[in-house]
């Protein structure tokens, strides 16, 4: 099953989905007055100092290491400012959306504003995005309108350089690895085996497929290789589920690059690469501190591929945030079957931290989507008949809401339903919703925090917090011991929908070497389309009676998961014909236009 490169696992917030910029003309209905677009907005908010934003984090000074106007660095001994963590956890997830994205990224920065309006102390933890979406199709990943971290230009342009000395740890290993061949080094490592490519944070679909060691023999040997994104670097998921410097460097050691002739593991300890890897990574292990222009905490760390990852922003983030006030809230990416499944699962088995509450953002747009009525296309105005007032298209494609609460209630989690607000929407549609989750027995919320910021999202902000102390009985979906096949099997069977998994022949053999590696004790993570429930993107609502096909199983020895491909998933993008790179510049000014 090919895919579309405008349908490729955008790693914005590695991170996730389009800032929801409301304008008139995308719209059918009229805003109140015209609405300043991100990049405006975000310039037009006054940073506080970054000091006083780590105290009302709970930071400690010394824990703060200024990183330029508003932005900080905090050393990972803010976690022990407090023996235990104090915050509620919540975690936004989302229905499956449409291309485009729901609003989650808004949606957690809303709430976060919203809580703190209501007289809490909250804070934000998201994923750092990846400049090859910001450049591409999508935009930017600081959420968008009254519901942004700032500074816009920073976040979406290097930051602190986390992605490069990600970049630079993978490629460090990736140039020791060819060093070995070159060197014939007595790992004996098989050239036809390795399965370590290199990484850039742009998007080249030219680069997915290239030879290396071209020119005479002191290039180095001859064989195919390849790039991928940054964000679908194991290195990035290592960073993003580390818990601490050392934990990063046993992570690190763990990395499989390849195989001997005789079939034996190489890892990158193997290759004596892991330490300098570390060292590389030793200021980006540390989070980043920004603030929303609300002036709320947002902690923006690690930016790890949503589809072949675990698609969650950092631990260490997390651990910092939950010490420093009454609630934190984190985002996983896509929709509830997968980033949320792989918060569960994968992140929270690594942490031994368990939420406190879940959100499920659903708009009306994408209930109308998953009607199968509509086509949807990146980068394209929505149809016209999609932003009529329809109560009953919302209603026929409510299943994948009412599948996605329940995919949430697996976990021993119950959500509330967020309905993020478009212009476009009517009242008659938002009571669809809300009948929807009552009928299924949640709260729901309209919230409007992109053009009213928390003010906006009051509403939602008292159904979480009334729905954290309520509390959960939270639980992993499947236990350790279980074995890798059934592990997916149940994934696919519960959360997804699927009547069977069918295992191809290399799948199963793969699947077996690592039950005999002793590796079956790994939290597993399926990378299929985020368009659907299913492997099919182009099925919509809740579809049953299908089988999920896996055709190859791979380890993330050193992040510590298995991922099952299910379907051709790329893990370079490439750029659209009209890509968003072509509209940023410089004015006279100096200042970049054309970001979103």
């Amino acid at each position: 099953m090919a895919i579309d490169d405008s349908l490729i696992d955008d790693p914005l917030n590695g991170a996730g989905e389009v800032a929801m910029t409301i304008q008139p003309q995308d719209f059918g209905q009229e805003p109140r007055q015209p609405m300043p677009d991100n990049l405006k907005i975000a310039r037009g908010v006054r940073l506080w100092p970054i000091e006083e934003i780590a105290h009302r984090l709970g930071v400690p000074g010394e824990a703060v290491e200024p990183y330029g106007r508003g932005i900080a660095k905090l050393d990972l001994s803010a976690a022990d400012a407090a023996e235990e963590p104090r915050a509620r956890y919540v975690v936004v997830s989302a229905i499956t959306p449409t291309p485009p994205g729901e609003g989650k990224t808004t949606t957690a920065i809303g709430l976060v504003q919203g809580l703190q309006q209501l007289g809490h102390r909250a804070s934000a933890a998201l994923r750092q995005s990846s400049m090859g979406p910001t450049l591409g199709t999508k935009g930017g990943a600081a959420g968008g309108g009254y519901s942004q971290v700032v500074p816009m230009e920073r976040i979406n342009l290097h930051l602190t350089g986390d992605i490069h000395a990600v970049t630079a740890a993978h490629n460090l290993l990736s140039a020791m690895v060819d060093n070995h061949l070159h060197h014939r080094h007595a790992c004996d490592l098989d050239p036809k085996n390795i399965r370590w490519q290199r990484v850039m944070d742009i998007n080249d679909r030219a680069l997915r497929h290239i030879v290396t060691g071209l020119g005479p023999a002191a290039d180095g040997a001859t064989r195919q290789s390849g790039f991928e994104i940054t964000a679908a670097s194991e290195v990035m998921a290592v960073l993003a589920l580390a818990t601490s410097l050392a934990d990063l460097r046993r992570r690190l050691g763990r990395i499989r690059v390849g195989y001997t002739r005789a079939g034996e593991p190489v890892t990158a300890d193997d290759i004596g690469a892991a330490g300098a890897m570390t060292a590389l990574l030793k200021e980006a292990i540390k989070p980043n501190l920004l603030q929303t222009v609300e002036h709320a905490p947002a902690l923006i760390h690690a930016g790890p591929f949503g589809n072949i990852a675990h698609g969650n922003s950092s631990i260490v983030a997390d651990r910092i945030g939950l010490h420093g006030g009454d609630y934190l809230v984190t985002e996983a990416g896509f929709g509830a079957d997968m980033g949320a499944e792989r918060f569960f699962n994968i992140k929270c088995r690594a942490s031994g931290m368990t939420p406190d509450a879940a959100v499920l953002v659903a708009t009306v747009r994408a209930l109308k989507f998953h009607t199968g009525r509509y086509v949807v296309t990146p980068g394209k105005p929505l149809p016209a008949e999609m932003l009529t007032e329809s109560p009953e298209d919302v209603r026929a494609g409510a299943a994948n809401l009412v599948k996605q609460i329940d995919n949430l209630r697996a976990h021993g989690v119950t959500p509330v339903v967020a309905i993020n607000a478009f212009p476009s929407d009517h009242p008659s549609e938002h009571a669809v919703i809300r009948d929807i989750a009552e009928a299924a027995g949640v709260r729901a919320a309209v919230s409007t925090h992109v053009r009213d910021g928390g003010a906006g999202a009051l509403e939602l902000a008292q159904a979480v917090a009334d729905a954290a102390e309520d509390g959960s009985s939270f639980h992993f979906l499947y236990p350790d011991e279980m074995p890798l096949d059934a592990k997916i099997e149940r994934i696919a069977t519960r959360l997804y929908g699927a009547a069977d998994v069918a295992f191809s022949p290399e799948a199963r053999r793969q699947i077996d070497a690592y039950q005999q590696q002793g590796q079956g004790h790994l939290p597993v993570c399926i990378a299929k389309t985020h368009l659907s429930l299913s492997s099919d993107p182009t099925l919509r609502g809740a579809p049953t009676g299908w089988t999920l096909p896996v055709r190859e199983v791979r380890l993330s020895a050193g992040a510590g998961f298995v991922y099952a491909l299910c379907g051709d998933i790329r893990t370079m993008p490439g750029l659209g014909r009209d890509p968003a790179a072509a509209h940023i510049d410089i004015d006279d000014n100096g200042e970049i236009t054309g970001l979103f």
